[in-house]
């Protein structure tokens, strides 16, 4: 019976990496056009939102958004999330529907076709380095000026399975006081479950995410950046243990 889970595992990995693929070549030259310009990202988010959609249905995964507040069309905020697996991208893409740019890892760039847009319309950031870590303060800025949003996944990484939610870098927090924008925390239920990074696991079923009421920076200075990576960390942590009791 474990070899046939093993097959199952095998197959279901290619088929994520199929589903990935498939909607990029099928809609290259359109996605390469909508990244021509900044001002066209708008078009070419609506195509993410898409591709995510398009995945997770594809997976079988049954997603279930519930807010506790909806941002509002046109303003900008700093979105954060644990970060458990390589489909809370996803997941992302179709809880949010104001226009957003991510802030993540360089690394990510080397994968194939994904890498390639994704370098060019998100803000990459090698955490080795002071000198990438200001420049993202810049191209942030840039961004949120354009009428855009932010979301950073604030535990810096994917942490070991073993840990439930993370430590919380400052950098998200210091940046929404600093641009004085609202936080957005959402919790990933259950997306671990539905498709870690160990190889040889996760499967279709419920993958559940929470909008939380929003963090207000209005009036904050840098100093409340500690206090407010504790809060946004705290509600996070709380609604991770109340989805595990259910």
């Amino acid at each position: 019976m474990k070899i046939f889970k093993y097959i199952f595992w095998v197959l279901y990995r290619i088929w994520f990496y199929i589903l990935v693929a498939l909607p990029i070549i099928v809609l290259f030259p359109v996605l390469l056009i909508s990244i021509l310009k900044e001002s066209w990202y708008s078009f070419f988010f609506k195509l993410a939102r898409i591709w995510a959609k398009f995945i997770l249905i594809g997976m079988g995964f049954n997603y279930k958004i519930e807010r506790e507040q909806t941002p509002e069309k046109g303003k900008s905020y700093m979105f954060i999330a644990n970060h458990t697996s390589m489909t809370d991208i996803m997941l992302m893409l179709v809880a949010v529907k104001n226009p957003f740019v991510f802030v993540g890892k360089a690394e990510l760039a080397k994968i194939p076709l994904f890498g390639f847009f994704y370098k060019r319309t998100s803000i990459l950031v090698d955490r080795s380095s002071e000198k990438s870590r200001k420049a993202v303060f810049l191209r942030a800025q840039r961004r949120l000026k354009q009428g855009m949003s932010i979301c950073i996944f604030p535990e810096g990484g994917v942490p070991d399975e073993s840990i439930v939610l993370d430590e919380f870098k400052d950098g998200a927090f210091r940046m929404a006081i600093n641009h004085q924008i609202p936080i957005v925390p959402l919790t990933f239920a259950d997306n671990k479950k539905r498709f870690s990074y160990t190889f040889f696991s996760g499967g279709p079923g419920k993958m559940r995410a929470k909008v939380h009421k929003f963090l207000i920076t209005n009036g904050l200075k840098v100093d409340a950046t500690k206090p407010l990576n504790s809060k946004a960390h705290s509600i996070i942590l709380n609604q991770l243990s109340k989805y595990h009791k259910t």
